[in-house]
């Protein structure tokens, strides 16, 4: 078996090392800055380290290997693959592991079905440095099922989602909100903290409030609770605005927050509810989506 990867960057790299490691050879690779005189010299060594031998072009590539893995900037996905399409083997499987919009994900699935080619909707679920070719990766597409066999004597860590081009994506894209979303609160947080000499204070706090559940129940309890108080709790969030204002801090996630509380309480959950908290998260997203989901 034969791999290919179309850019060479940290991900390309660290999943080489790793594949190398369990005795996958013969990977080449391409990236158009592997000759560029502030980035071409890191692109070399990596690629000697992990043994992968770098090709002068893109079809160098693609016309050599039976699975190739594309990843590049999400701008340049579907580029990148109109570009490929020409010298595409029918029987290659093309793996994109960019960043892309589902969407995305499935225009570059359009393109190549146009030619029976294969196709896998990959999205990484780790860091790259720790888990390198073990990094947990969904998939969806046509062509996951021939690339799970592939790849697993190889270890690595591969699990379908569905034969939809762009479902693997959008698992990843929306967890981004909570996963990208919360450290910049933490980071509002812990500098309004620190300014007024009380982190110590604030950790502890929130900490036992956080440590007694599971992800999953506190979760539901805070969906659940906040569909029925989400004006009180606006209200008290405006105070936490005022004083961060007051102090010269910045204050954008709470402003958010607080934006998304008034209108989940224009929707009156406390009244629709009778004034008992849901048993369940489904219930309030359920009926919002009844109620005007173009609001939210």
């Amino acid at each position: 078996m034969k791999l290919g990867f179309i850019g060479f960057g940290e991900a390309s790299y660290e999943m080489s090392i790793g594949l190398r490691d369990e005795g996958l050879k013969n990977i080449v690779a391409f990236d158009p800055l592997w000759n560029n005189d502030k980035f071409g010299e890191l692109i070399r060594q990596r690629a000697d380290k992990a043994d992968v031998k770098l090709k002068n072009n893109l079809d160098d590539v693609v016309k050599v290997v039976d699975v190739v893995i594309v990843a590049v900037p999400a701008d340049k996905a579907l580029a990148v693959c109109n570009t490929l399409l020409p010298n595409l083997k029918r029987e290659i499987i093309y793996v994109d592991v960019s960043a892309s919009t589902p969407d995305v994900k499935s225009e570059i699935n359009n393109c190549l079905s146009q030619r029976d080619i294969k196709f896998v909707d990959a999205a990484m679920m780790g860091p790259l440095p720790v888990y390198r070719h073990r990094v947990p990766m969904l998939t969806s597409g046509s062509g996951v099922t021939e690339f799970i066999d592939k790849m697993n004597q190889y270890n690595m860590n591969i699990s379908k989602v569905s034969d939809t081009a762009g479902e693997a994506s959008a698992v990843k894209l929306i967890r981004s909100i909570f996963m990208k979303g919360f450290p910049a609160l933490l980071i509002e947080m812990l500098e309004a903290a620190r300014k007024f000499n009380i982190e110590d204070l604030v950790i502890k706090s929130i900490s036992e409030t956080m440590d007694g559940r599971t992800f999953e129940e506190t979760m539901n309890r805070l969906v659940t609770g906040t569909s029925i108080h989400a004006n009180r709790r606006a209200i008290e969030l405006r105070g936490t605005i005022k004083m961060l204002e007051s102090s010269s801090l910045d204050c954008i996630m709470s402003k958010g927050a607080c934006e998304k509380l008034e209108k989940l309480g224009e929707f009156n959950f406390k009244e629709e509810f009778h004034g008992i908290t849901p048993g369940s998260w489904e219930e309030v997203i359920d009926a919002l989506q009844i109620k005007r989901p173009s609001n939210l």
